[in-house]
């Protein structure tokens, strides 16, 4: 009995280390802190001091289209993966919108890689082919990668990526890693692990203007990782502006304004806290749009996330938002609703700034 009980430990052993082997190396477990490379082109001008800067932040689903009810949207939803047709249809139309716009600077969130479900695509160079002759410079990073996922609704790659194009020069870039779910080991390894996508422009007088681009937790039930993440991000916000170096930051933060919890039917509550972690940022930094302007009586007009639920005709709430230094000035902003509303399930975030004069 002794000796088939050692057997039996042995391969149960043997059996949870190979498990442990493979999910090591099907997964990717990120820095702290890493440089990108940045493809720029040798033309691509510096910023000027004082000078004005259009800003654009979009998630765009991973090109899928508002055709669907995905399994990660409602419970019952049952669609795994867009057609061929309908990724090509918003790839043209989100490079419609960014041509019509023409910021100088486009953050972008929710592009795949090498993703299973977008049928192995590399959505950001895709779209930098289309827009080559605005943007000269780019960059991005992973928020979400693995060889495998063992979900039935996965079953393969993912790779999620954050993505910068920019009309100037960006000198150099990195990526900085936010606090994950605390979840078992296993588990872990396999989540999504949000990020900072720090883009550094050269300005002409020697300075720099950090951009950053980011893509929050999405919750399903409120806990403590977005309150951590925002804690994050606004330390690294602060180091930015201790420092005297300007700054902006766009991206979907997964979190809602003041005053729009309450508007929002009890059942669409659920991944989000009555009082908003977002508080953390909005309290110290202006923000794109303002408590104001998202709960007021224009409210629908910044209105952000149309979420891929039939019971729904429209955009419900706002969770994409930009935040800016003080020494920079808003000049103008706008969610850009009329023609989007079937490009993503969530709608680009615009706005012009004035940098600060030099001194």
């Amino acid at each position: 009995m002794t000796h088939l009980l050692r057997h039996a430990l042995l391969g149960l052993l043997l059996i949870v280390g190979i498990g442990a082997f493979a999910t090591y190396g099907l997964t990717w477990r990120p820095q702290a802190r890493e440089a990108l490379p940045v493809s720029c082109t040798a033309n691509a001008a510096a910023l000027v001091p004082g000078q004005a800067l259009k800003v654009m932040t979009w998630n765009v689903q991973f090109l899928a289209g508002k055709r669907y009810v995905f399994w990660h949207d409602l419970a019952q939803g049952d669609d795994e993966s867009p057609t061929l047709e309908d990724m090509a249809f918003s790839l043209d139309e989100v490079a419609r919108v960014i041509r019509d716009e023409q910021p100088d600077i486009v953050l972008l969130q929710e592009l795949d890689k090498d993703a299973k479900a977008s049928d192995y695509q590399d959505q950001f160079k895709l779209l930098q082919e289309r827009l080559a002759d605005l943007y000269p410079c780019g960059t991005s990073a992973f928020d979400w990668k693995a060889d495998f996922i063992p979900d039935p609704h996965i079953f393969g790659s993912v790779g999620r990526q954050l993505a910068t194009l920019s009309r100037y020069r960006i000198d150099h870039a990195e990526r900085v890693q936010l606090p994950v779910a605390d979840t078992n080991f296993i588990s872990r390894q396999f989540q999504p692990k949000n990020a900072l996508l720090v883009s550094y422009l050269a300005l002409n007088d020697g300075g720099q203007l950090a951009v950053l681009n980011t893509h929050l937790e999405r919750a399903s039930e409120p806990d403590d990782t977005l309150p951590k993440q925002i804690t994050a991000v606004t330390q690294a916000l602060d180091k930015f502006e201790s420092a005297g170096t300007p700054w902006l930051i766009g991206g979907d933060f997964n979190l809602l304004p003041l005053g729009q919890y309450r508007r929002l039917p009890s059942e669409q509550r659920t991944p989000y806290a009555a009082d908003s972690p977002l508080h953390l940022l909005w309290d110290k930094y202006p923000m794109i749009p303002t408590n104001n302007e998202a709960s007021g009586i224009d409210r629908e007009h910044w209105l952000t996330h149309y979420p891929n639920d039939p019971g729904l005709n429209g955009p419900d709430r706002t969770v994409d938002y930009l935040f800016y230094s003080p020494r920079i000035k808003r000049v103008q902003a706008q969610v850009r609703q009329d023609d989007t509303l079937r490009i993503s399930d969530h709608l680009p975030v615009i706005a012009r700034f004035l940098l600060p004069a030099a001194p």
